[in-house]
């Protein structure tokens, strides 16, 4: 049994579990939730989304890690961007999380989690920077990074082995192979 599905497995998540499915109740009792799941573009938003803050976050730590004083501005203005995506991304997140199973969402509340611990060391980057505390800013974006890694693992494992992700009902029909070249009905 490999980690993540011992994280699956893992009652003591159970907790946050339970906490996340309280936030994602008002998204669910929503009428317009579709939205945040595939509505607009035919498959699920979250991972989209989840490119802004991650991409904005690793540009500021490329800058940082070439030291030259000149790109710190610019550094603190990615960060402050990424901070800026966490909401929508979480929102789509939180809602593609209200759709799956009880095993999907233990790792899913871990996930989440990580990305609170991640963002608040990124918004102390992003406070450290604006007071001036450089190496403080850079040292708490890449404890971030490292924390945001983590988080996308377990993101990746929920999208990549346990199919999470909606799409639009008009690729029900889809038809992939699968790793033995046989052709299944995609999920």
């Amino acid at each position: 049994m490999t980690a993540t599905q011992r994280l699956e497995q893992a009652t003591a998540l159970d907790g946050p579990r339970r906490f996340y499915g309280m936030l994602a109740r008002p998204l669910e009792r929503w009428s317009g939730s579709e939205l945040l799941r595939s509505g607009l573009v035919g498959h699920a938003l979250h991972p989209v989304l989840t490119d802004v803050p991650l991409g904005c976050w690793t540009a500021a730590s490329i800058l940082d890690l070439g030291g030259r004083p000149s790109d710190r501005q610019a550094s603190r203005r990615l960060v402050g961007a990424g901070l800026a995506a966490v909401g929508p991304t979480a929102v789509t997140g939180l809602a593609e999380w209200a759709r799956t199973g009880r095993e999907a969402q233990r790792v899913g509340a871990l996930h989440g989690a990580l990305n609170v611990v991640a963002t608040s060391l990124y918004l102390t980057s992003y406070v450290a920077r604006g007071r001036r505390r450089h190496g403080l800013g850079v040292a708490t974006a890449l404890a971030g990074a490292a924390v945001a890694g983590a988080s996308a693992y377990l993101g990746g494992h929920l999208t990549t082995a346990r199919k999470v992700g909606s799409r639009d009902p008009a690729y029900a029909s889809d038809r992939v192979q699968d790793e033995l070249g046989s052709t299944v009905a995609g999920s």
